[in-house]
Protein backbone atom coordinates (compact mmCIF):
# COMPACT_ATOMS: atom_id res chain seq x y z
CA UNK A 1 0.00 0.00 0.00
CA UNK A 2 1.22 3.06 -0.97
CA UNK A 3 2.32 5.47 1.81
CA UNK A 4 1.87 8.85 0.17
CA UNK A 5 -1.78 7.67 -0.80
CA UNK A 6 -2.51 6.32 2.47
CA UNK A 7 -1.61 10.04 3.92
CA UNK A 8 -3.53 11.35 1.53
CA UNK A 9 -6.86 9.68 2.43
CA UNK A 10 -6.09 9.48 5.92
CA UNK A 11 -5.96 13.32 5.62
CA UNK A 12 -9.09 13.88 4.38
CA UNK A 13 -10.84 10.91 7.14
CA UNK A 14 -9.35 13.12 9.92
CA UNK A 15 -10.55 16.13 8.35
CA UNK A 16 -14.18 15.02 8.28
CA UNK A 17 -14.49 12.79 11.07
CA UNK A 18 -14.49 14.74 13.73
CA UNK A 19 -18.13 15.92 13.22
CA UNK A 20 -19.59 12.53 12.53
CA UNK A 21 -20.96 9.55 14.77
CA UNK A 22 -17.77 7.57 15.37
CA UNK A 23 -19.34 4.20 15.43
CA UNK A 24 -21.54 4.81 12.46
CA UNK A 25 -18.72 6.20 10.69
CA UNK A 26 -16.57 2.71 11.42
CA UNK A 27 -19.52 0.61 10.33
CA UNK A 28 -20.15 2.17 7.03
CA UNK A 29 -16.68 2.11 6.04
CA UNK A 30 -16.63 -1.45 7.10
CA UNK A 31 -19.66 -1.85 4.26
CA UNK A 32 -18.13 -0.31 1.42
CA UNK A 33 -14.78 -2.37 2.50
CA UNK A 34 -16.91 -5.33 1.56
CA UNK A 35 -18.57 -3.46 -1.50
CA UNK A 36 -15.06 -3.57 -3.07
CA UNK A 37 -14.34 -6.83 -1.95
CA UNK A 38 -17.32 -8.70 -3.60
CA UNK A 39 -17.77 -6.40 -6.81
CA UNK A 40 -13.81 -7.32 -8.58
CA UNK A 41 -15.33 -5.39 -11.59
CA UNK A 42 -16.66 -1.87 -9.53
CA UNK A 43 -13.15 -2.39 -7.74
CA UNK A 44 -10.95 -3.00 -10.48
CA UNK A 45 -12.79 0.20 -12.10
CA UNK A 46 -12.06 2.61 -9.17
CA UNK A 47 -8.96 1.84 -8.32
CA UNK A 48 -8.04 1.99 -12.45
CA UNK A 49 -4.68 4.86 -12.67
CA UNK A 50 -6.13 5.22 -16.09
CA UNK A 51 -9.09 6.70 -15.37
CA UNK A 52 -9.39 10.17 -14.00
CA UNK A 53 -10.01 10.73 -10.32
CA UNK A 54 -12.48 12.97 -11.03
CA UNK A 55 -14.47 10.49 -12.88
CA UNK A 56 -13.73 7.95 -10.21
CA UNK A 57 -15.45 10.16 -7.41
CA UNK A 58 -18.53 10.62 -9.20
CA UNK A 59 -19.32 7.64 -9.85
CA UNK A 60 -18.60 6.98 -5.83
CA UNK A 61 -21.05 9.72 -5.69
CA UNK A 62 -23.69 8.29 -7.53
CA UNK A 63 -23.52 5.50 -6.05
CA UNK A 64 -22.99 5.72 -2.14
CA UNK A 65 -25.04 9.31 -2.22
CA UNK A 66 -28.07 8.83 0.63
CA UNK A 67 -26.55 5.54 1.70
CA UNK A 68 -23.80 6.46 3.63
CA UNK A 69 -23.05 9.94 5.80
CA UNK A 70 -20.87 12.51 4.33
CA UNK A 71 -18.14 11.26 6.42
CA UNK A 72 -17.68 7.94 4.98
CA UNK A 73 -18.81 9.72 1.65
CA UNK A 74 -15.91 11.83 1.38
CA UNK A 75 -13.14 9.47 3.13
CA UNK A 76 -14.55 6.75 -0.05
CA UNK A 77 -14.02 9.57 -2.86
CA UNK A 78 -10.77 10.36 -1.50
CA UNK A 79 -9.74 6.67 -1.20
CA UNK A 80 -10.96 6.20 -5.00
CA UNK A 81 -9.35 9.53 -6.06
CA UNK A 82 -5.33 8.09 -4.84
CA UNK A 83 -3.44 5.50 -6.59
CA UNK A 84 -3.09 2.71 -5.41
CA UNK A 85 -0.58 -0.38 -6.09
CA UNK A 86 -3.03 -2.95 -6.73
CA UNK A 87 -6.95 -2.90 -6.65
CA UNK A 88 -7.31 -4.79 -3.54
CA UNK A 89 -5.67 -1.39 -1.89
CA UNK A 90 -8.49 -0.09 -1.69
CA UNK A 91 -10.42 -1.95 0.57
CA UNK A 92 -7.99 -2.56 2.43
CA UNK A 93 -7.43 1.01 3.09
CA UNK A 94 -11.27 1.53 3.88
CA UNK A 95 -11.47 -1.31 6.50
CA UNK A 96 -8.09 0.02 7.89
CA UNK A 97 -9.88 3.42 8.41
CA UNK A 98 -12.96 1.81 10.01
CA UNK A 99 -10.62 0.45 12.55
CA UNK A 100 -9.20 3.88 13.15
CA UNK A 101 -12.93 5.50 13.24
CA UNK A 102 -14.19 2.20 16.27
CA UNK A 103 -10.66 3.21 17.85
CA UNK A 104 -11.34 6.66 18.26
CA UNK A 105 -15.18 5.58 19.11
CA UNK A 106 -13.24 3.87 22.19
CA UNK A 107 -10.93 6.89 22.56
CA UNK A 108 -14.07 9.49 23.17
CA UNK A 109 -15.49 7.33 25.22
CA UNK A 110 -12.48 6.31 27.33
CA UNK A 111 -12.31 2.92 26.74
CA UNK A 112 -9.25 2.64 23.83
CA UNK A 113 -6.99 0.45 26.67
CA UNK A 114 -9.90 -1.66 27.28
CA UNK A 115 -10.25 -2.39 23.41
CA UNK A 116 -6.95 -3.50 23.39
CA UNK A 117 -7.51 -5.80 26.75
CA UNK A 118 -10.84 -7.22 25.07
CA UNK A 119 -9.23 -7.82 21.86
CA UNK A 120 -6.60 -10.01 23.33
CA UNK A 121 -8.76 -11.63 25.58
CA UNK A 122 -11.37 -12.86 22.65
CA UNK A 123 -8.39 -14.22 20.77
CA UNK A 124 -7.04 -16.42 23.80
CA UNK A 125 -11.16 -17.93 24.75
CA UNK A 126 -11.25 -18.47 21.15
CA UNK A 127 -7.73 -20.41 20.93
CA UNK A 128 -8.81 -22.28 23.57
CA UNK A 129 -12.05 -24.18 22.72
CA UNK A 130 -12.09 -25.20 19.38
CA UNK A 131 -15.95 -25.91 18.99
CA UNK A 132 -16.31 -21.88 19.32
CA UNK A 133 -13.53 -21.34 17.34
CA UNK A 134 -15.21 -23.55 14.38
CA UNK A 135 -17.99 -22.12 14.62
CA UNK A 136 -17.07 -18.73 14.29
CA UNK A 137 -14.17 -19.76 11.00
CA UNK A 138 -16.95 -21.98 9.28
CA UNK A 139 -17.33 -20.34 5.87
CA UNK A 140 -20.13 -21.91 5.41
CA UNK A 141 -22.29 -20.34 8.53
CA UNK A 142 -24.77 -17.74 7.95
CA UNK A 143 -23.46 -14.29 8.75
CA UNK A 144 -26.26 -13.85 10.72
CA UNK A 145 -25.72 -16.78 13.05
CA UNK A 146 -21.92 -15.50 13.76
CA UNK A 147 -23.98 -11.88 14.21
CA UNK A 148 -26.25 -13.23 16.92
CA UNK A 149 -23.53 -15.48 18.61
CA UNK A 150 -21.14 -12.77 18.82
CA UNK A 151 -23.74 -10.85 20.53
CA UNK A 152 -24.57 -13.81 22.74
CA UNK A 153 -21.07 -14.02 24.09
CA UNK A 154 -19.94 -10.23 24.29
CA UNK A 155 -22.94 -8.20 24.69
CA UNK A 156 -22.62 -6.17 27.80
CA UNK A 157 -19.22 -7.79 28.44
CA UNK A 158 -17.19 -5.92 26.31
CA UNK A 159 -17.24 -2.11 24.74
CA UNK A 160 -19.45 -1.55 21.09
CA UNK A 161 -16.44 -1.03 19.57
CA UNK A 162 -14.84 -3.87 20.55
CA UNK A 163 -17.91 -5.53 19.46
CA UNK A 164 -17.79 -3.98 16.28
CA UNK A 165 -14.02 -5.10 15.32
CA UNK A 166 -14.76 -8.53 16.12
CA UNK A 167 -17.96 -8.54 14.46
CA UNK A 168 -15.96 -7.14 11.41
CA UNK A 169 -12.69 -9.86 11.43
CA UNK A 170 -15.52 -13.04 12.29
CA UNK A 171 -17.84 -12.03 9.44
CA UNK A 172 -15.78 -10.78 6.60
CA UNK A 173 -12.08 -12.32 7.61
CA UNK A 174 -10.48 -11.24 3.64
CA UNK A 175 -8.35 -14.36 3.70
CA UNK A 176 -6.76 -14.12 7.57
CA UNK A 177 -7.07 -16.17 10.12
CA UNK A 178 -8.95 -15.36 13.22
CA UNK A 179 -5.75 -14.67 15.42
CA UNK A 180 -4.03 -13.06 12.55
CA UNK A 181 -7.01 -10.57 12.44
CA UNK A 182 -7.10 -10.07 16.04
CA UNK A 183 -3.45 -9.46 16.29
CA UNK A 184 -3.89 -7.07 13.15
CA UNK A 185 -6.75 -5.15 14.49
CA UNK A 186 -5.32 -4.88 17.74
CA UNK A 187 -1.84 -3.21 16.70
CA UNK A 188 -4.06 -0.31 14.61
CA UNK A 189 -5.85 0.10 17.97
CA UNK A 190 -2.22 0.32 20.14
CA UNK A 191 -0.81 3.07 17.01
CA UNK A 192 -4.06 4.94 17.86
CA UNK A 193 -3.26 5.02 21.66
CA UNK A 194 0.11 6.25 20.64
CA UNK A 195 -0.82 9.32 18.63
CA UNK A 196 -0.62 12.74 19.11
CA UNK A 197 -2.99 14.88 16.83
CA UNK A 198 -1.45 18.53 16.28
CA UNK A 199 -3.60 21.19 15.08
CA UNK A 200 -1.96 23.88 12.88
CA UNK A 201 -3.78 27.24 12.18
CA UNK A 202 -1.79 28.90 9.56
CA UNK A 203 -3.23 31.41 6.91
CA UNK A 204 -1.90 29.76 3.89
CA UNK A 205 -1.70 25.81 2.90
CA UNK A 206 1.32 23.52 3.83
CA UNK A 207 3.09 22.10 1.22
CA UNK A 208 3.63 18.60 1.69
CA UNK A 209 7.35 18.86 2.40
CA UNK A 210 6.84 21.70 4.84
CA UNK A 211 3.96 18.70 6.50
CA UNK A 212 6.68 16.21 6.29
CA UNK A 213 9.19 18.61 8.17
CA UNK A 214 6.85 20.17 11.03
CA UNK A 215 5.67 16.17 11.79
CA UNK A 216 9.03 15.14 11.85
CA UNK A 217 10.33 17.93 13.97
CA UNK A 218 7.24 17.61 16.42
CA UNK A 219 7.91 13.74 16.25
CA UNK A 220 11.36 14.10 17.57
CA UNK A 221 10.27 17.05 20.28
CA UNK A 222 7.66 14.27 21.24
CA UNK A 223 9.05 10.89 20.57
CA UNK A 224 6.03 9.96 19.50
CA UNK A 225 4.34 9.77 15.90
CA UNK A 226 2.08 13.29 15.45
CA UNK A 227 -0.38 13.45 12.78
CA UNK A 228 -1.22 16.92 11.79
CA UNK A 229 -4.73 18.67 11.23
CA UNK A 230 -3.84 22.21 9.14
CA UNK A 231 -6.51 24.74 9.87
CA UNK A 232 -6.23 27.43 6.54
CA UNK A 233 -7.11 30.69 8.90
CA UNK A 234 -7.06 34.17 6.40
CA UNK A 235 -6.96 35.68 10.30
CA UNK A 236 -3.84 34.52 11.17
CA UNK A 237 -0.98 37.23 10.88
CA UNK A 238 2.56 35.64 10.27
CA UNK A 239 3.62 32.27 10.77
CA UNK A 240 1.47 29.72 12.40
CA UNK A 241 0.22 28.05 15.82
CA UNK A 242 0.61 24.38 16.54
CA UNK A 243 -1.28 23.22 19.61
CA UNK A 244 -1.09 19.42 21.05
CA UNK A 245 -3.32 19.08 23.86
CA UNK A 246 -2.15 21.47 26.55
CA UNK A 247 1.17 22.66 24.98
CA UNK A 248 1.06 25.60 22.22
CA UNK A 249 3.63 26.43 20.28
CA UNK A 250 2.99 29.89 18.42
CA UNK A 251 4.63 31.80 15.81
CA UNK A 252 2.18 34.30 14.56
CA UNK A 253 3.00 37.83 15.30
CA UNK A 254 -0.20 37.77 17.42
CA UNK A 255 1.70 35.47 19.41
CA UNK A 256 5.02 37.05 19.53
CA UNK A 257 3.27 40.07 20.43
CA UNK A 258 1.47 38.40 23.46
CA UNK A 259 4.60 36.74 24.47
CA UNK A 260 6.28 40.58 24.74
CA UNK A 261 3.44 41.87 26.72
CA UNK A 262 3.75 38.68 29.40
CA UNK A 263 7.64 39.62 29.53
CA UNK A 264 7.20 43.52 30.16
CA UNK A 265 4.47 42.67 32.80
CA UNK A 266 6.32 40.12 34.68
Amino acid sequence: MSRASLAEVEERFNAVAGSADLGTLADELFAVADLFDREHGLRRSLSDAARPAEQKAQTIRILLEGKVGAAALETVVAAVSARWARSGDLADVLERLGVVAASAEAEAQGRLDDVEDELFRFGRIVAGNLDLHRTLTDPAAPVQAKRELLTTLLGGKVGPSTLRLVTQLVVHPRGRSLDGGLEEFGSLVAAQRQRLVAVVRSAVAFSEEQKQRLAAWLRTSYGRDVHLNVEVDPRVIGGFSVRIGDDLIDTTIAGRIEEVRRRLAG
